[in-house]
């Protein structure tokens, strides 16, 4: 064909798990979860921190679960039949995450991803936010994994 010709390269994604803990959505870097599975039997262990839930079974490996309701948001919310945990690698040892609904897989255009504003909105502290990613009117935070999940407490 006569003339010069360009390609059009599709635009670079990132992939994200996203949850929801109460009202507002938030992803987390595919790359980093193993699965996401419905509730199990979840065993308390004493002397934890109340965010700590307990362990659960995961084929035979102890898994830590870590509500992240309890880490992040004052309301509590009983665990029901839209609850999962995503089970995430963390220095090639799995943790669970007790999220209030989760499942979907979003491709969000990097140009679409802006850093967490100044005056951030929700309550989890700018330190544990990776940014803010927009998919039309869907504003998603985007978290930190591994620093919410090694952050420790004082």
């Amino acid at each position: 064909m006569p003339g010069k010709r360009t390609i059009v390269d599709a635009e670079e994604t990132e992939p994200f798990v996203i949850f929801r803990l109460g009202d507002e959505e938030f992803g987390v870097d595919v790359t980093n979860i193993r699965e996401i599975t419905k509730i199990t039997t979840i065993t308390r262990v004493p002397h934890t921190p109340d965010f700590i839930e307990g362990l659960i079974n995961l084929r035979g490996s102890l898994v830590t679960v870590i509500n992240l309701r309890k880490r992040f948001i004052s309301e509590p919310k009983k665990i029901d039949v839209d609850s999962r945990i995503i089970i995430a690698e963390l220095e090639d040892k799995p943790v669970g995450i007790l999220v209030d609904a989760a499942g979907e897989v979003l491709r969000i255009p990097v140009s679409d991803i802006e850093a967490t504003p100044e005056m951030v909105t929700t309550e989890i502290s700018k330190e544990y936010l990776k940014g803010v990613g927009k998919i039309g009117d869907r504003l998603i935070i985007l978290l930190d994994l591994k620093r919410v999940l090694t952050k420790k407490e004082g």
